[in-house]
C-alpha cells in the first residue's frame, strides 16, 4: 500500500517528534536534577559511596584501556612517521592525543559501559520492588537521595579517572618506545613534557566531568524510567549504556570544536 504525501509526511513525522519529546524530557530531568543539586538535605554517605563505585573500582578498566592505547598509538604513528622521515614525533603525538581525546573518550565510554549499566540496572530494580515508592512514604525524595549523589560523585571523579588514564596511557606510549622503537627514553620523556600545554590537560579534565555527568544522568534517567520486570530493567540498562556511549561521543565533537576550532 502506496502512502499517500500527507501520510507520508506523518510517518517521517512520528520519529523526529519522538526523539525531540525524548531530549526534551531528559533536558527537563537534568534540570530538575540540578535544582536539587545545591538545596539540602544532603546525603553524604551515599555520595561517598557513589565516588568508590564510580571511581576507585572504575580505575583497573580505565587503566588497561590507556596503557594498550598509549601502546598501540605509539606504534601507529612510528609506522605511520616512517613514511614521512618524521618518527621522532611519536612521544609528542602520543601525549597530545591522550590527553586531548583518547584519555577522555576511551576512559568515558568504559565509564559508561560499567557505571550507567550499573545505575540503571539499581535503580530500575529498586522501582520494581517497590522501594522507590517506599522512600516516598518515608518522606526521603529519590531525587535527592538517589540521583543527586550519582550525579556529582560521576562529575568529580571521572576527571581524576580521565587523568590518571593519561599519564598511564602516555607511560604505555613510552615503554613501547623505549623497549620497540629504539628511543632514548630521557628524550622521549623530554619531548613528552616540553610539548603538553597547560590547556591540553585541561581540556581533557573538563570533558572528563561533562562526560560522568552523562553518564549518571542517563543510567539514573533510565533506572528511573524502566519498564516493570525484568525485560523493562534490562531494556532500560543496554539503553542507558547506548545513550551515554552517543552523547559521549556527539559532546567530544562539540567541546573539541569550542576548545580547539580556529
Amino acid at each position: 500500500m502506496t502512502l499517500s504525501p500527507p501520510g507520508a509526511l506523518a510517518a517521517l513525522g512520528r520519529p523526529v517528534l519522538a526523539a525531540l519529546a525524548a531530549v526534551g524530557r531528559v533536558v527537563l530531568y537534568a534540570a530538575l536534577a540540578l535544582g536539587h543539586l545545591l538545596r539540602p538535605p544532603f546525603y553524604t554517605r551515599e555520595f561517598l559511596h557513589s565516588v568508590m563505585q564510580i571511581g576507585w573500582n572504575s580505575l583497573p578498566v580505565v587503566g588497561m584501556t590507556a596503557i594498550f592505547t598509549g601502546g598501540a598509538l605509539a606504534l601507529q604513528i612510528y609506522a605511520g612517521g616512517s613514511r614521512f622521515n618524521a618518527e621522532a614525533v611519536v612521544p609528542q603525538i602520543v601525549a597530545i592525543g591522550m590527553a586531548r581525546e583518547l584519555g577522555p573518550v576511551l576512559g568515558g565510554l568504559m565509564v559508561a559501559a560499567r557505571v550507567a549499566s550499573s545505575i540503571a540496572a539499581e535503580i530500575g530494580t529498586m522501582k520494581v520492588t517497590e522501594q522507590i515508592d517506599a522512600l516516598v512514604t518515608l518522606s526521603t525524595n529519590p531525587m535527592k537521595y538517589l540521583v543527586v549523589p550519582r550525579l556529582l560523585a560521576a562529575t568529580l571523579t571521572v576527571p581524576a579517572l580521565v587523568a590518571t588514564g593519561d599519564a598511564i596511557g602516555i607511560m604505555g606510549g613510552w615503554l613501547v618506545g623505549i623497549t620497540r622503537l629504539d628511543f632514548n627514553s630521557a628524550t622521549y620523556l623530554k619531548n613528552t613534557v616540553e610539548f603538553l600545554e597547560f590547556w591540553d590537560i585541561g581540556s581533557g579534565l573538563v570533558k572528563g566531568a561533562v562526560f560522568g555527568f552523562l553518564v549518571a544522568l542517563m543510567g539514573c534517567y533510565h533506572g528511573m524510567n524502566s519498564a516493570r520486570g525484568a525485560q523493562g530493567v534490562g531494556a532500560a540498562t543496554k539503553a542507558a549504556v547506548v545513550a551515554a556511549s552517543v552523547l559521549i561521543l556527539g559532546f567530544n565533537y562539540v567541546l573539541t570544536e569550542l576548545f580547539f576550532s580556529a
